[in-house]
């Protein structure tokens, strides 16, 4: 198993944010994690990549625990990379130097250009707006160059929060026509979406968070025709 949460309880004083959910992601695996606003779902990538503290449990990396790594090592010697909500894309940089930027601590700078071609081919707005500031790219444009950012990292797992977020349902489309590309070249990804219907058919398989618990998992498939998820998320 690549990455396994095991009885993750995450606490911000007295509100108890994650109350002991377990999951697995396995090596080549799209999975997403659903639920409503508060239920947790950023806080489980945020301890992932270990920017909050985890109050009990673990949290495992091909094995080894996550929990005394450094937030900089999870990215640069680990391979997991967060294009976190909100993109914070560096503004007042170019496209191409917050790609570069993202490109610092990598050993194999022989695959740098190879794997900027290769956003270039997934994203090809960006390289349109190669010079441009990013402050000043559109929403989706920025969604675009926050995962582009993410790959140049030389990820080997990719953790999106609300990568629909704010995006006209074409863009949505793109974004996750996109991110299934980027899972075909080899990159794991995990996601959290409140757009529940379509993490669900993008994923192969899904967890509920509500109030700081997993209440269901399963194949997307089955979660998608489950009469409770439903009701709950799919509006009917």
């Amino acid at each position: 198993m690549l990455l396994s949460v095991k009885n993750l309880h995450v606490s911000y004083g007295h509100i108890k944010a994650l109350q002991g959910i377990s999951f697995d992601v396995d090596k080549g695996e799209i999975i997403c994690i659903i639920g409503a606003n508060g239920a947790g779902k950023s806080t489980t990538l945020r301890a992932i990549s270990r920017l909050v503290p985890v109050l009990e449990g673990d949290i495992l990396y091909e094995g080894k625990s996550l929990l005394h790594v450094p937030p900089e090592k999870v990215v640069s010697e680990l391979g997991i990379s967060h294009v976190p909500e909100g993109r914070r894309i560096f503004g007042n940089l170019t496209v191409m130097e917050n790609l570069k930027l993202a490109t610092y601590a990598r050993k194999d700078k022989a695959n740098i250009q190879r794997d900027m071609d290769y956003m270039f081919s997934v994203f090809p707005r960006l390289k349109e707006r190669i010079s441009q500031k990013a402050g000043t790219l559109s929403g989706g444009e920025q969604q675009m160059l926050a995962v582009a950012r993410a790959f140049m990292t030389a990820r080997k797992v990719m953790i999106l929060d609300e990568p629909s977020m704010g995006l006209a349902p074409l863009l949505m489309m793109d974004m996750f026509r996109a991110l299934e590309e980027i899972n075909r070249e080899g990159t794991t990804i995990l996601l959290v979406e409140q757009n529940a219907r379509l993490a669900l058919k993008f994923a192969s398989r899904g967890y509920v968070l509500e109030t700081g618990k997993i209440v269901l998992q399963g194949p997307s498939q089955e979660l998608l025709d489950n009469p409770e998820i439903k009701k709950a998320y799919l509006g009917g």
